[in-house]
């Protein structure tokens, strides 16, 4: 691909210093998505980097906040610097702003932990959770990724999309066992995915983790397409007779709410509400 060129039909001068921002932000993303804390020798193996730049870009970001060393030689973390001004980004967001009164009270009609998710690649986003005022909790939190096939939130927002879209997604889409009820087949998913968009909601049971039932419907844009899905998690053994009555209904009218809110405001555009 040649380089782009300016109105002059000149190509403009490189950046100064995007090839080591580039590598910085390679390494903190691999201690990102690491499901354990990595070891330096883990980090220099999957990074492709030199041991010596390896150290002095970890020392950066340690020095910044943006990463820690783990006790006892664990491994390296995200640090409290970045997990602050993530929070500081979810806090603000236009789609979390647009939402919460109604995640408020879609947490208080069901009594149950509810969740705001948008799509980031081939995973979901946390970027709300209200709590159940129940005694048992969830352990997810703000900024965890879930995958699409086996979530609610997940599975709400794929059966919304068009059908090239979802295609697109499902073509390479990571399928892992979480539990014996995954779904871990294509055919078998594009038939949820279709019972999903024909009734408009979706359902995790027991497809995550074991003992929670989840579901899920998706928050649309002004024009039509998913931007993000919200869920309402109970645990099995606490469900209530009716949960199309107990969580389904009350989950599809604050998703409704959302979507007629967002359709409503001109300035909440698809490409500004996160």
């Amino acid at each position: 691909m040649p380089p782009s060129r300016d109105a002059a039909g000149k190509v403009p001068p490189a950046v100064a210093g995007t090839a080591a921002f580039s590598k910085f932000m390679h390494v903190l993303q691999l201690v990102a998505d690491a499901p354990q804390p990595l070891a330096m020798a883990k980090l220099v193996q999957a990074s492709g980097y030199p041991r010596p730049t390896v150290h002095r870009i970890v020392a950066a970001l340690m020095a910044e906040g943006l990463v820690v060393d783990r006790p006892g030689g664990a491994g390296y973390a995200l640090g409290p610097r970045l997990l602050q001004l993530a929070s500081r980004s979810w806090g603000r967001s236009e789609l979390r702003l647009a939402a919460v009164d109604e995640l408020k009270r879609l947490r208080d009609i069901t009594g149950e932990t509810v969740h705001l998710a948008v799509p980031s690649g081939s995973v979901m986003v946390y970027i709300e959770k209200l709590e159940s005022p129940s005694a048992v909790q969830m352990s997810s939190r703000i900024g965890t990724t879930v995958c699409l096939h086996a979530t609610a939130v997940g599975k709400a927002w794929l059966a919304q999309l068009d059908e090239p879209s979802r295609e697109r997604m499902l073509k390479d889409l990571p399928m892992p066992a979480f539990t014996e009820h995954t779904l871990t087949t294509l055919p078998a998913l594009r038939e949820q995915l279709a019972v999903t968009r024909e009734r408009g909601w979706s359902m995790d049971d027991e497809e995550h983790e074991p003992g929670i039932q989840c579901y899920g419907a998706a928050v649309l844009g002004a024009d039509g397409q998913p931007l993000a899905a919200i869920s309402v998690t109970t645990l099995r053994f606490r469900r209530k007779d009716d949960p199309q009555a107990a969580y389904v209904q009350p989950l599809l009218a604050a998703c409704s709410a959302i979507s007629a809110h967002i359709a409503a405001t001109p300035q909440l555009s698809s490409a500004s509400l996160l």
